[in-house]
């Protein structure tokens, strides 16, 4: 069974009243005047339909579930970014990729001149701390530490081999002892799940089973896959373990009522046609939030959000202005206060993302570019250089200068070359499969995402569909040229230029 949007929507819907969704608040009495707490959770890699809370079956993750049940579940999130440097630079910044110079691009520089809410709100008199992966990876300039907060890492615990032992839970304890009483607090909890690689099996070994799984219309529904997928579904109720303790924990002090609690992830699986694409499972994230009274619970919203909406509603919240920081993004606050589900904000009609370089996966260190926009029904994809490969390139040369096999790279997704599609890609079942993750593509795509979600289907070249794409195409290039994207002047290729800090692989130079 494969995800089609508004069947998605419903049954969120429908399990919200199942379960008798109600808003439960604290016991606390909120105190008029006094600012809130900011707790945010992100995690690393997770497609949005991956909690028990959108019905997802093969998997439990009860504290997402409840600041859901508590707050606002939202259908439509998505991310500036399907990487996770990007992605975190455009949060912590409010502003596209294009708009945030080599930040914008995967294992890069973070510039000192970067505006970011963390900052602004610690000079408003905000504690400040993150555990786990804050921005990252690449290298900040001229900063004591991450952009997303002094790090608290110091706690640890036993974990499963390929997992972190941060205990985040225990490292939130300890940021929250050294603040000064009565001073708001801005948390960035980054679990560093479900990130790959995985402990081979787990998922099964814990007792979740291979018959639940919904594989994704782009993966092959074979047991190798559901067995991978539930190893990545552990690492999710992992920190969604985390997530549970932290909750629990400023229920028990008082101070849960008083804080704002965002939990989202920084782009899609890492699997094929997921992380490191703008294709629906690469930037559209789970996302739920919750305010105590101040923001009804129980509710499902279906608006177009994105993460760069983030910054500004954490302004908001604070009371700051929203002209402290030059933003793209837009506050949520009207959605999360306004008691409604279903579609709150109809000017919301479109969100945009964009990737540059992921990892080092073709010659001269070259990225493969793309700019999307987003609509309700359908997205609009424009990839700028379509005769590079989408996935890396398929050969690289060993350390000893010697040339690999072919298809013995595609390094932007993530260990492919030990993934099913990649060791069985001959086989028939499983070639359409491995074809679509590594093959060249056209410059322009265009998918019904509410009857395709998968991506399996361009429609750019369908007559039927010309006016949607020539239409979508064109509110694209007019936002990209408004925001300034390099990639509609001369000086596109000023991506290509910007450092990697990360290793450095060799590829063939492209005939």
């Amino acid at each position: 069974m494969h995800f089609i949007l508004p069947k998605f929507i419903l049954s969120a819907a429908l399990l919200v009243g199942a379960l008798g969704f109600a808003f439960v608040g604290s016991n606390t009495t909120h105190q008029p005047g006094k600012r809130p707490n900011i707790l945010f959770v992100i995690s690393d890699d997770q497609s949005f339909a991956h909690a028990s809370a959108y019905g997802f079956k093969a998997i439990s993750t009860p504290a997402f579930d409840r600041v859901a049940r508590e707050g606002v579940l939202f259908t439509n999130a998505f991310v500036a970014s399907p990487g996770c440097s990007p992605s975190r630079a455009a949060i912590l910044t409010g502003k596209n990729c294009w708009q945030v110079g080599p930040a914008g691009t995967h294992a890069s520089t973070f510039p000192r001149d970067l505006q970011i809410f963390t900052d602004v709100l610690q000079d408003a008199g905000y504690f400040v701390g993150l555990t786990g992966k804050g921005w990252g990876p690449g290298k900040v300039l001229e900063r004591e530490h991450n952009p997303a907060g002094k790090q608290y890492d110091r706690h640890t615990l036993t974990a499963p081999k390929g997992i972190s032992n941060n205990d985040y839970a225990a490292n939130f304890q300890d940021f929250f002892e050294q603040k000064s009483p009565n001073q708001p607090f801005c948390f960035w909890m980054g679990a560093q799940e479900p990130h790959r690689r995985y402990p081979t099996g787990i998922g099964q070994r814990s007792g979740m089973k291979l018959s639940d799984v919904q594989v994704p219309s782009f993966l092959p529904d074979q047991d190798e896959v559901k067995s991978d997928m539930l190893d990545y579904l552990y690492e999710i109720q992992w920190y969604d373990n985390h997530l549970g303790k932290i909750l629990s924990w400023l229920e028990k002090q008082g101070e849960l009522e008083n804080t704002l609690v965002v939990v989202t992830s920084d782009n899609g699986m890492p699997f094929p046609r997921a992380k490191a694409n703008c294709y629906e499972y690469g930037v559209h994230v789970p996302l739920a939030i919750r305010w105590g009274a101040k923001v009804k619970g129980g509710r499902v919203v279906n608006d177009l959000v994105s993460s760069l909406d983030f910054a500004p509603t954490f302004l908001d919240a604070a009371g700051i202005s929203q002209k402290t920081m030059k933003l793209e993004g837009r506050s949520l606050m009207n959605i999360l206060k306004s008691n409604q589900s279903g579609t709150v904000d109809k000017k919301r009609t479109a969100v945009f993302a964009s990737r540059e370089r992921h990892s080092s996966s073709r010659w001269n260190n070259h990225g493969y570019p793309q700019r999307t926009i987003r609509k309700a029904q359908f997205q609009y994809i424009w990839n700028v250089h379509p005769e590079r490969w989408p996935a890396g390139a398929p050969q690289k040369y060993e350390e000893d200068g010697s040339l690999g096999p072919m298809h013995g790279a595609y390094h932007d997704i993530d260990d492919f070359v030990e993934s099913p599609l990649n060791i069985l890609r001959d086989q028939a079942d499983i070639a359409p499969y491995f074809h679509m993750a590594v093959d060249k593509r056209p410059a322009e795509e265009l998918y019904d995402i509410q009857n395709d979600p998968g991506c399996l289907k361009n429609l750019a070249q369908d007559p039927t569909f010309e006016g949607i794409r020539r239409q979508m195409a064109k509110e694209l290039q007019e936002y990209l040229v408004k925001t300034q994207d390099p990639r509609t002047t001369s000086n596109g290729e000023i991506f290509e230029s910007y450092i990697r800090y990360s290793p450095i692989r060799k590829f063939p130079k492209p005939e």
